[in-house]
């Protein structure tokens, strides 16, 4: 008996929500899968909010008894991320135990409280562990992986409300070979999900692994432009922004605040909303609000608006911290102006704008309540507004109901215009057609070659009557035979002039005959 009571390891009492799956003298306590003890008892508490297990650990068990020490339930457990335990259906659920990293301690602890899912990582794994803290859950759950670049470094080990409501703790584990990465600049963002975002740079649009997309994720290194920092120990609390967005927004370290005051709509403009000059983001809008103009019926919207120094050049960085330098007095009076300007014309965003402006009204710095004010000037769109104002009251000043009377009787006319003119047209057709008509008709088709034929004959013709041709020739010797017969017509008469006898006794010849040759025999 003595023997059997000294060879017993020391009792340790466990808390647990519920007893699913232990069993009095059966279920075993591991560490590494090894059987370091057995389930002794198992009660219900008087308020019956918990269940107390008490163990029996072996007696060379009792080093593992450390201050970090945890003890969960192994059984089988599916979720988004991980899927273990599937061992216990055959052998059966049993208690591990993980007791941590060397605390020095030599006495052993009796009694510890139960984890109700296990841990992703062993405390005795070597590692960096830090608390991320965010407004919301989102879909990161224990298990969620951790990333640096796209490239897997880690795990989130578990995450708890706090007690007063507000904030989500998450506990996340960097490997020992990755934990350099963490410095104190280093931004942790959720990368669950499909981000989409619209705003003063249009629609985003960021789709994480398929992993990160089902378990959820997050992921973290040092923004563009910014030291590392120093490194950091186990137990650094980090904010967990919602996207990569709103970590890269938070490392503007705004200190000046100015106040705007615009005459215009701001509808569009957001907190958070760029301040920039000339493109270069050097600021953020705080807030907008009517509370901030304590001036009673002031109608301008006032627009809190905060610097970065850091941003600017050392020169202007120093001087506008201070008050007293006169450097924005200056500015303002060389024609430094705020106006309003759209980001976006598919969001309608919009964002401050600080420039120098040549041809504006002249203006100085101000204070309203404790606030140092800009002037402002309306933007480009509120320009044209009035301007188009100007010209609808021009507008409706014209005669219009006259001139639209004028306008229907001369319209009325242009239709009997147009009226005629479609008749014209349809002749014009008409004639186009019996056009094309004969155009078509193979006699018309045939007439060139019968043109061509009668100037050939024609050709043939005249030549016979020119100079070298048959009737040519024909013609002259009828002329001279004409000519001939007019002088002896001419002869004739003036016998008949001179002896009208003649035509009875004919012409009278001469006393002096001539002799006749006498004939040849």
């Amino acid at each position: 008996m003595y023997h059997n009571i000294a060879s017993k390891g020391p009792l340790v009492r466990v808390t647990f929500e519920t007893a699913e799956g232990i069993v009095s003298g059966k279920t075993e306590i591991r560490c590494r899968n090894v059987k370091v003890g057995i389930v002794d008892d198992v009660e219900l508490s008087d308020d019956l909010r918990y269940v107390t297990v008490s163990l029996r650990m072996d007696p060379e068990a009792t080093k593992l008894l450390r201050s970090t020490a945890v003890f969960w339930v192994v059984k089988p457990r599916v979720s988004a991320g991980d899927v273990s335990g599937l061992g216990t259906f055959l052998t059966g659920a049993f208690i591990e135990l993980d007791p941590g990293p060397e605390d020095g301690h030599t006495k052993p602890r009796t009694e510890y409280k139960g984890l109700e899912r296990p841990p992703t990582t062993s405390l005795s794994v070597p590692g960096r562990r830090l608390v991320l803290q965010a407004d919301e859950a989102g879909s990161l759950i224990a298990g969620s992986p951790i990333y640096y670049r796209g490239f897997e470094v880690g795990r989130i080990e578990n995450r708890l409300l706090s007690k007063d409501g507000i904030n989500i703790s998450y506990d996340a584990f960097v490997r020992e070979e990755y934990a350099w990465l963490v410095t104190r600049n280093t931004r942790f963002w959720n990368t669950s999900g499909i981000d989409v975002s619209a705003g003063a740079d249009g629609f985003r649009l960021r789709t994480p692994s398929f992993q990160a997309m089902v378990s959820g994720g997050a992921e973290f290194r040092v923004p563009d432009g910014m030291p590392p920092g120093e490194k950091v120990s186990d137990g650094a609390v980090f904010t967990l922004h919602r996207n990569y967005d709103d970590a890269i927004k938070s490392t503007f370290a705004p200190t000046v605040e100015f106040l705007l005051l615009f005459d215009q709509s701001v509808r569009g403009l957001t907190e958070g909303a760029p301040v920039e000059f000339r493109g270069i983001p050097i600021g953020r809008v705080r807030r907008v609000s009517f509370d901030l103009n304590p001036v009673q019926g002031d109608r301008r919207i006032p627009v809190l608006v905060a610097i970065d120094p850091s941003l600017l050049r050392k020169e202007a960085s120093d001087r506008i911290k201070d008050p007293n330098s006169g450097f924005l007095e200056e500015a303002v009076d060389r024609g430094l102006r705020a106006s309003l300007k759209t980001a976006s014309l598919l969001t309608g965003a919009l964002y401050v704008d600080l420039d120098y402006h040549v041809d504006v009204a002249d203006a100085e710095m101000s204070m309203t309540g404790n606030l140092r004010t800009i002037p402002t000037i309306s933007s480009g769109f509120a320009q044209m507004e009035a301007k188009l104002s100007a010209i609808l009251d021009k507008i409706q000043a014209l005669p219009l109901d006259e001139t639209m009377t004028k306008f229907a009787t001369a319209a009325d006319e242009a239709g009997k215009t147009v009226a005629e003119a479609r008749g014209t047209l349809k002749e014009i057709e008409g004639a186009a057609a019996a056009a094309r008509a004969t155009l078509e008709d193979p006699a018309f088709r045939d007439l060139p070659g019968d043109l061509k034929k009668t100037l050939a004959e024609l050709e043939k013709s005249v030549s016979s009557v020119g100079p070298d041709g048959a009737i040519q020739g024909d013609l002259l010797r009828t002329l001279d035979e004409l000519r001939a017969s007019l002088r002896s017509f001419k002869g004739l008469t003036n016998t008949i002039d001179e002896k009208p006898s003649s035509l009875l006794w004919g012409k009278d010849t001469s006393g002096n005959p001539i002799p006749k040759a006498p004939k040849k025999k």
